[in-house]
C-alpha cells in the first residue's frame, strides 16, 4: 500500500487529504491532520469521492451515439476525426459563434481544464460561451466589474477578526463559504460566537449555521432586495457611514442617498416579513461593532433581484468604512495581482452582447438562461453545436425541459465528463475524462489567482492513481480537437505546436503510451512565472505551505480598476435597472399569500454529483422531497409523505412532502440536482426517484436577470396543491 498527500477538488475548500492506494486502486481517503490549513477537517463526500470516481459506470472509451439512439465504443482517432469534420464544416459554412461551449462547476476546480476549453473557443473563434456561474453566482461578477472595475475583485469578510458577521441566503456549515475556502465552517462560527461576535443569519429558514451559532432572522423568499434597501437607509440614518472613505476613495454617494431615501424599515417590513425594530436594532450592532460584515450566497444570488441585492450589499460594506479593514472585508492577492492583470490584458472583460435578449457578457461568457433560445432561433450565429464541458446543464439550468429540447436538434452535441449524465445522453459523442485524483494539480484559480483563503497557502498534488482504459485529461482532450477542427488552440500555431512537441518529448521520456500532456511542466511554468516555489518543491511540503497573510489597506486607491481608480457606489446600469424595485414590491404585496418556492441543500448531496453512489443513497436518502411547515401541510390537507403537485409558468412536478418546522410559513423547500432518470450511464442514480426542481424554473430573455443573466431558481411563486388519486412519485414539465 501507498500514502499519498493530496487536497479535495469538489468545492472551495479544498480539504487536505490523505490517500491510500493499493495496486492503483483507492481504498481510503482520509483527512491529512497536519494540512496547514484544514487541519484534518473534511466533509463526507470528499472521503467518500472515490467510491464514485471509480464505479463500474466510469466512461473509459470515447462514445458514439447510433440511429437507434444506442451508444457504442470508437477509438480516439474516429471521435476526433468525425467532431473535427463537423466543426469546419459549421465553421465554414455558418459561423464561428456557431459553434458554443458550456462550461460547468467541475471544469472550475483544476487549472488547466478551463484554461485549454477557452483556448479551443479562442482557436474557433467562436465568443458563444456559456457557464454555470449563470445559475449560482454571476450576479456577484457583473456588480463587481461595475463597482470596482474588475469582476474577479470579490471582497471577503475577515472572519478571524470580524466582530459582526450578517449573513443573508448562505448556510456555510452544509455549503461551505462560496467563494471563501474556509475549513470547518462549524468550528469557526462556534469560535466566532465564543470571543464575542454578534452572527445573525437571515433566511427563509433556520439553517443548520444558525443552529450552531447566532441568531436566525426569517425573510420572505426573494425578498432580500429590501431587506437590504432598507438596511442602507437605516444605515444612513443612524449616522453609521464613514465620510472620509466615501470622500476619498467613491463616487456616487448622493444618488446612493436618493435610492434608498423611501425604503424605510416599516415600509420594507411588509414585504420580508422582519419587524422594523429587529432590523434597526441589526443596524445598530453593525455599526457600533469594531470591525463588521454582510456577506450573502446562493440563496440571494439565486433569487429574483440578486444582482440588485448584492450590490446593495457591497455599498453597506463600504461606505460603512468595513471595506478593506481589519475585521471587515478584505481583498485578497493571489499568486499575482490578477486584477491588475486582468485589467491590463483584457481577461474576462468582453463587452459584447447575446443575439437573443441583447445580455452583456459576464466573465466572457452569456446566460445559460437563453441557450435553448439560441439554439431554436434561426438566424445569423445560430447554435448549431455545442461542446459541454464539467456540468450537467439538463439537470442544474433552468426550465430544462425546454433545454432538452433544443439540445436535440443541435447538429453536433459533444460532452466530455467522467460519466454518462442527463445531458450525455442526448450527446453525439462522449468523451471520457480523467477524474481530480487522476491529475496533477495546483488549487483552483480562486484561491490560486486571488487568494479567496482565509489562510492563504499554496500546495501541489501529484496524480494520485493512473487513467483506467483510454480516459484523457480535458487539456490534452482540447488541443487534439482543436488539431483536428483546423485551427490552433489559443489561435496560435507557435502555442499548438509547443503543446504537441512537449507531449511528444513527455511520451518518450517517460516511455509511456498515454498521449496525455505534461501537465506538472505547465503548472511549474505558472509558478515559476509568477515568482513563486517549483512544483516539485511544494510536492516535498505535502500538507500545503502558508502564503503571506492578507493585508488590510492594500485595495483602497490601489487596485480599484474604475476609470476613476474609486468605488462605483452608483454605476448607471445599476442605477437603471433599480427603477423597477417599486413595481417589484407591489407585486410582492399581491403575491404575500402565495407560495414561493426555495431550494435547499443536504450533506450528502454535492449538486447532482453523489446520487450514483449507493452508500450516499443509503437511509431514505434516495429522492428528494418538498418540506412545507406543518401549519401549511395542515391547510393543503397532506399528511408527510405523500404527494403534492407544484406549479409554475413553466413546468410542474408531483413529489412528495415532509414537515420541516424550520421553515417560514408558505414557503417551500425542493432539493435541486435530482431527476436522473434519462441518465443512460448512472445505473444506480437513474433508478432514483428525486425530481428536477428546475423544470420549474423560467428561461428566455423575459426570465432571467437582465444585468447578469443569472437565472431564478429560487424565490420565485408557485402553486401546491394536494396530488389528485395520490399516484406514483413521478415528474413532467411544460416547454
Amino acid at each position: 500500500m501507498e500514502v499519498h498527500h493530496t487536497f479535495c477538488r469538489i468545492c472551495e475548500s479544498l480539504c487536505g487529504m490523505k490517500v491510500t492506494t493499493d495496486g492503483g486502486k483507492i481504498v481510503r481517503v482520509e483527512p491529512d491532520e497536519d494540512h496547514v490549513a484544514t487541519a484534518g477537517f473534511s466533509c463526507v463526500k470528499g472521503l467518500r469521492q472515490h467510491e464514485i470516481y471509480q464505479s463500474p459506470d466510469r466512461l473509459t472509451k470515447p462514445l458514439k451515439r447510433q440511429p437507434d439512439g444506442s451508444y457504442q465504443p470508437i477509438s480516439w482517432s474516429q471521435a476526433n476525426a468525425e467532431i473535427g469534420a463537423k466543426v469546419r464544416k459549421i465553421r465554414s459554412e455558418d459561423s464561428p459563434d456557431a459553434i458554443a461551449m458550456y462550461v460547468g462547476t467541475a471544469a472550475g476546480f483544476g487549472v488547466l481544464h478551463p484554461v485549454f476549453a477557452q483556448g479551443f473557443m479562442t482557436g474557433i473563434g467562436s465568443k458563444s460561451m456559456y457557464a454555470s456561474a449563470t445559475q449560482d453566482c454571476s450576479n456577484k461578477f457583473a456588480v463587481s466589474r461595475h463597482m470596482y472595475g474588475f469582476p474577479f475583485t470579490l471582497p471577503f469578510p475577515d472572519l478571524t477578526k470580524t466582530n459582526c458577521l450578517i449573513v443573508v441566503g448562505a448556510n456555510p456549515v452544509v455549503s461551505k463559504w462560496s467563494f471563501l475556502q474556509v475549513p470547518n465552517p462549524s468550528e469557526k462560527l462556534k469560535e466566532m460566537e465564543a470571543r464575542g461576535a454578534r452572527l445573525y443569519f437571515v433566511d427563509p429558514r433556520r439553517t443548520e449555521s444558525a443552529t450552531i451559532a447566532g441568531q436566525h432572522i426569517f425573510i420572505r423568499p426573494g425578498t432580500d432586495v429590501f431587506f437590504y434597501l432598507s438596511f442602507l437607509q437605516e444605515l444612513i440614518q443612524q449616522d453609521g457611514i464613514d465620510t472620509d472613505v466615501i470622500a476619498r476613495h467613491t463616487t456616487g454617494f448622493e444618488e446612493i442617498k436618493r435610492m434608498c431615501a423611501p425604503w424605510t424599515a416599516d415600509m420594507t417590513a411588509q414585504v420580508t416579513g422582519i419587524p422594523a425594530d429587529v432590523l434597526q436594532e441589526m443596524v445598530q450592532t453593525y455599526i457600533q461593532a469594531d470591525g463588521a460584515a454582510s456577506y450573502c450566497s446562493t440563496g440571494v444570488n439565486m433569487g429574483g433581484n440578486g444582482t440588485l441585492a448584492f450590490w446593495i450589499q457591497e455599498v453597506i460594506n463600504t461606505i460603512s468604512g468595513n471595506l478593506d479593514r481589519e475585521g471587515g472585508l478584505l481583498v485578497g492577492k493571489g499568486i499575482i495581482d490578477f486584477i491588475k492583470f486582468g485589467v491590463k490584458n483584457g481577461v474576462l472583460m468582453r463587452d459584447d452582447k447575446s443575439r437573443i435578449g441583447d445580455f452583456a457578457s459576464v466573465n466572457d461568457a452569456f446566460p445559460g438562461g437563453i441557450l435553448a433560445d439560441e439554439i431554436l432561433t434561426p438566424g445569423p450565429k445560430q447554435v448549431k453545436a455545442l461542446f459541454v464541458t464539467g456540468g450537467n446543464p439538463l439537470i442544474t439550468m433552468a426550465n430544462s425541459g425546454r433545454l432538452r429540447e433544443a439540445f436535440q436538434q443541435l447538429e453536433l452535441l459533444v460532452c466530455l465528463d467522467i460519466f454518462q449524465n442527463e445531458t450525455c445522453s442526448e450527446a453525439h459523442y462522449v468523451l471520457p475524462c480523467t477524474d481530480p485524483l487522476q491529475r496533477p494539480d495546483l488549487p483552483f484559480i480562486f484561491p490560486l489567482m486571488l487568494g479567496l483563503q482565509m489562510k492563504p497557502y499554496l500546495q501541489a498534488t501529484k496524480a494520485i492513481y493512473a487513467p483506467v482504459g483510454e480516459q484523457r485529461d480535458e487539456a490534452t482532450i482540447y488541443l487534439d480537437l482543436a488539431k483536428a477542427s483546423g485551427i490552433s488552440i489559443f489561435d496560435s500555431v507557435i502555442a499548438q505546436r509547443f503543446f504537441e512537441m512537449t507531449r511528444r518529448y513527455h511520451a518518450l521520456r517517460k516511455k509511456k503510451n498515454y498521449p496525455g500532456l505534461p501537465q506538472e511542466a505547465y503548472l511549474n511554468g505558472l509558478l515559476r512565472m509568477s515568482g513563486q516555489r517549483s512544483f516539485k518543491s511544494l510536492l516535498r511540503t505535502p500538507h500545503g505551505v502558508l502564503r503571506e497573510k492578507h493585508i488590510p489597506g492594500s485595495f483602497l486607491g490601489k487596485r480599484v480598476m474604475t476609470p476613476t481608480k474609486k468605488i462605483d457606489l452608483a454605476p448607471s446600469v445599476l442605477i437603471a435597472f433599480a427603477q423597477k424595485l417599486q413595481e417589484d414590491f407591489e407585486r410582492e404585496l399581491q403575491h404575500k399569500d402565495k407560495y414561493k418556492l426555495i431550494t435547499r441543500r443536504a450533506v450528502t448531496t454535492h449538486n447532482s454529483w453523489t446520487h450514483n453512489n449507493e452508500r450516499m443513497l443509503a437511509h431514505g436518502r434516495d429522492t428528494n422531497y418538498a418540506y412545507l411547515h406543518p401549519d401549511d401541510l395542515k391547510e393543503l390537507g397532506v399528511n408527510e409523505n405523500e404527494l403534492v403537485d407544484i406549479t409554475s409558468a413553466t413546468g410542474d412536478i408531483r413529489i412528495q412532502v415532509k414537515a420541516l418546522d424550520t421553515l417560514i410559513r408558505k414557503s417551500i423547500a425542493v432539493p435541486h440536482g435530482w431527476g436522473h432518470q434519462h441518465a443512460k450511464g448512472l445505473s444506480v442514480a437513474n433508478k432514483t426517484k428525486g425530481v428536477n426542481v428546475n423544470l420549474l424554473a423560467a428561461d428566455g430573455p423575459e426570465g432571467i436577470d437582465k444585468v447578469s443573466g443569472m437565472a431564478h431558481l429560487t424565490g420565485f411563486v408557485v402553486d401546491v396543491r394536494r396530488a389528485a388519486g395520490q399516484m406514483e412519485h413521478t415528474w413532467s414539465g411544460k416547454s
